[in-house]
């Protein structure tokens, strides 16, 4: 894979959730193209809702394939504060732009500091080599 697939711009988490930075201080939530390239092709998207709590690690959502069905983890505890209502009607996003218009929601981090735990580009490169 090139270094494309992971831009240097996000954070990852070992369960192959990316995570951007946004203005006033939310996170914007996808999976990498690694996790949608296992996947395969993504026939439905279960996610959050907007104004629910999601507590780090924990389930809160579920990507259906052609594949398999596997969850949504999140990567940082906080409010969910938008979801990606494309994706009920046209799920493949998260295959054609995972880092784009395939994003699956965005949330109030809880705490300050909620990135600095998360790899960045090479670090996840490296973990999936």
């Amino acid at each position: 894979m090139s270094e494309l697939d992971y831009p240097d711009t996000l954070h990852y988490t070992s369960d192959h959730e990316w995570v951007q930075e946004t203005e006033g201080g939310r996170v914007r939530i996808g999976i990498t193209s690694f996790a949608q390239d296992a996947l395969g092709d993504v026939v439905y998207v279960s996610l959050p809702t907007v104004g629910d709590t999601v507590t780090s690690g924990e389930t809160c959502g579920e990507v259906e394939s052609t594949k398999s069905v596997s969850d949504i983890y999140a990567p940082v505890s906080g409010e969910v504060t938008a979801v990606n209502v494309s994706l009920d009607s046209a799920p493949e996003l998260v295959n054609s732009a995972p880092y784009t218009d395939g994003w699956m929601y965005e949330l109030q981090p809880s705490d300050d500091g909620a990135l600095a735990g998360l790899m960045d580009a090479a670090a996840y490169r490296a973990s999936i080599d």
